[in-house]
């Protein structure tokens, strides 16, 4: 079997539905060049009609984007720095997202934003290293964060060929992961995975961060059985898988590299105490309220969630109850 980066899973991802619909067009700021190392090599293959520069004007063509899907297109915009998305929030969610909303669904708007880097990238600080993802399912705009390299193909294919706007975050911390893949294939919006069966508490992690909770998992293998939940899917949430695992557990912890307050952690943990009677109180591992990374790197590393925390929340997960 190859083995396949996650960065170049999304340039698979890209090539495979550019080259399946004629409608599909990529643009972006230097994506000509692969700044991103994303989009390599796919300007050669389709040409500068279907590869567009933008300039750095990320309103206007965000803008654009909605008036091309509108039209008929399927247009995916490329944002190297997640913190963009906070410019160009009146185009996704008052525009793309609203539109086919507030006609009664008599357009659609099928723009994909993707975001190869999200979060903390070494020393870009505090306006480079954002994870935005709760705004976005706070106002009901699909949104997926793949953890793995087959996820981060099909996820990206899915979003693609859906007809409403999705937002794919890429996690920075996954970017380099390599796996062996055979078959690669769509997954479905909206549907969560089990990446690990395990018996006394559950652990929900977003993103890259279900790599660390992989392993810490096998870690306290020999204290703790403990079941990973991957939601891929922030909204809509996959609210029955969640529940189901926690069922099983009675327990809960969430690792998400994210601001604690009005983050999705606390979206899953309201989620899971509406509907099951928890054996211990839940817990999360998150940066701080509010938090601003640091350019200092060991200081940007103090700021994120990491397995000594995440081990340490399962542990007292399990002495509580």
């Amino acid at each position: 079997m190859p083995r396949l980066s996650y960065r170049r899973a999304l340039t698979r991802a890209l090539a495979d539905e550019l080259t399946r619909d004629d409608a599909v067009f990529l643009l972006g700021e230097d994506i000509r060049v692969a700044a991103s190392n994303v989009t390599s090599g796919l300007l050669k293959r389709f040409g500068p009609d279907r590869v567009i520069d933008t300039p750095l004007s990320e309103q206007a063509f965000t803008s654009f984007a909605t008036g091309a899907a509108l039209a008929g297109l399927r247009p995916v915009i490329e944002f190297q720095i997640p913190s963009l998305l906070f410019l160009v929030f009146e185009q996704i969610v008052n525009h793309a997202h609203k539109f086919p909303l507030m006609t009664g669904g008599q357009c659609a708007v099928p723009v994909t934003y993707l975001v190869p880097g999200s979060g903390s990238r070494t020393g870009w600080a505090g306006q480079h290293s954002d994870h935005p993802y709760s705004l976005f399912a706070h106002v009901g705009v699909t949104t997926v964060v793949p953890a793995t390299v087959a996820d981060a193909y099909g996820l990206l294919v899915s979003a693609i060929r859906c007809d409403d706007p999705v937002v794919v975050f890429a996690p920075a911390g996954a970017l380099d992961l390599r796996a062996d893949v055979s078959d690669l294939d769509p997954v479905p919006l909206g549907r969560g995975v089990v990446r690990r069966p395990g018996a006394d508490v559950t652990v929900v992690a977003v993103g890259h961060l279900v790599h660390d909770a992989l392993a810490v998992a096998d870690e306290l293998a020999d204290q703790v059985s403990v079941e990973v939940f991957d939601p891929r899917t922030l909204y809509p949430l996959d609210r029955d898988g969640l529940v189901g695992s926690v069922s099983r557990t009675g327990r809960l912890v969430v690792v998400d590299d994210s601001n604690r307050s009005c983050g999705i952690a606390a979206e899953i943990i309201a989620c899971v105490v509406e509907r099951v009677r928890l054996a211990a109180p839940p817990r999360r591992v998150t940066r701080p309220d509010g938090a601003v990374l640091p350019f200092a790197p060991a200081l940007d590393r103090a700021v994120q969630p990491g397995r000594e925390q995440l081990r340490a929340a399962i542990q007292l997960t399990m002495k509580d109850g």
